[in-house]
């Protein structure tokens, strides 16, 4: 392709996957909630309800699990990019 190798275009092709990836990355975390309740959930305590209860079926629980593929996704294409090839 335009006298490129096929390891140059596969090495593109994983640059801007790698970008998506980072981007996606970005976005996912930025929507979670805080983990921590704060000083205030300290003091007046914090009680089990529903929404903590079932939140591996909420959106929350699918934000984590998609945030987890995707921090996989983004090591192995850094790895795959500092291989010399």
């Amino acid at each position: 392709m335009f006298g490129m190798s096929w390891a140059d275009t596969i090495r593109i092709f994983l640059m801007g996957i790698f970008i998506l990836v980072g981007i996606a990355l970005t976005i996912l975390v930025l929507m979670q909630e805080s983990k921590h309740s704060g000083l205030s959930g300290t003091i007046s305590g914090v009680a089990d309800t529903y929404w903590g209860k079932n939140k591996a079926r909420s959106m929350e629980g699918k934000l984590v699990l998609i945030t987890r593929i995707l921090v996989i996704a983004f090591i192995l294409i850094a790895v795959v990019l500092n291989i010399n090839f």
